[in-house]
This record gives C-alpha cells, sequence and structure tokens, in this order.
C-alpha cells in the first residue's frame, strides 16, 4: 500500500517547508497554512520518498520539505504519472496532477542547499478536487487517466 509519510508547509515561497503532524486540504486552494496554496494549478506539491532517500544518501542532513515538497508519499513512482491522473489521499481527499516537474528558478534556495533539486525531474504539482484532513500514514492511490477511462 503506498502512503503520505510526511507533511510540509511553508509560510514564504521560495523556502524549504517544515514538517507538521496533521493538515487540513482545502477544495480548489490547497493545504491551509502553505504559502502555495490558492486558486492556481499548483495548489500541492508532491514527491516521493524513495527520491529522497536517494537524494539522503548523497546528502545525510536532507529534511523533510528541503525540496519546497508539500506532501512525501511512499510506495508511487511520480515519474510514471501524466497529467490529469488523479491521487486519492485517504477517504475524503481527491487531487489532479496539473504538472510534472519545474523550472528551477535562478537562485534556488533548495539548489544551493542541497547541491542538486529533484523538485524539477521527479516532483508532481496537483489541484485539489476535494479537500479533507491530511496524517501521515493516510493511504494514497494513483488514479491514472487510462484506467479512469476504461
Amino acid at each position: 500500500m503506498a502512503r503520505l509519510e510526511a507533511i510540509c508547509i511553508s509560510e514564504e515561497k521560495g523556502t524549504t517547508k517544515v514538517s507538521v503532524p496533521t493538515a487540513v486540504m482545502r477544495t480548489e486552494h490547497g493545504i491551509e497554512g502553505d504559502a502555495h496554496a490558492g486558486p492556481w494549478h499548483r495548489q500541492v506539491s508532491v514527491l516521493a520518498l524513495e527520491s529522497i532517500e536517494r537524494m539522503r544518501a548523497l546528502y545525510s542532513e536532507i529534511e523533510d520539505g528541503a525540496f519546497a515538497e508539500n506532501l512525501i508519499t511512499s510506495g508511487i513512482d511520480w515519474r510514471e504519472t501524466t497529467i490529469g491522473d488523479r491521487v486519492r489521499i485517504g477517504a475524503e481527499i481527491l487531487m489532479e496532477v496539473t504538472q510534472i516537474g519545474k523550472e528551477c528558478h535562478h537562485g534556488c534556495v533548495i539548489r544551493e542547499k542541497t547541491g542538486d533539486c529533484i523538485m524539477p525531474r521527479e516532483g508532481i504539482f496537483c489541484q485539489v478536487l476535494q479537500g479533507g484532513d491530511l496524517k501521515p500514514g493516510d493511504e494514497v492511490v494513483r488514479l491514472t487517466v487510462a484506467s479512469a477511462e476504461a
């Protein structure tokens, strides 16, 4: 079973995020208290724990949120995701993948701190279709566009 490992937020854009024990995901908004939440296509960022662990093998001091990811999951390789796939977390939350990766802006704090930023290659961004409460341990399910059309 794929699961939610950590939830991370930041009060300002362009900074690393900090881990929080629980959070509320709001429909068409994102995670309450996160600077990236709001009415746009990148309300929530997601990164696989497996991707982070590969970086921790090189830079052991990397903490959750170092790549400005909101959600850290295990058991799903997000590099196999396509735009339009959906992500269910727990019984309530439903998100839609709107972007895969991103351009790393000049002066990226994350790249400066870690030496590399994996979010441009391995992260995904989502809009929240249905909100709810989040906590580590929640089940995460990727619903592919292909399976939804079948």
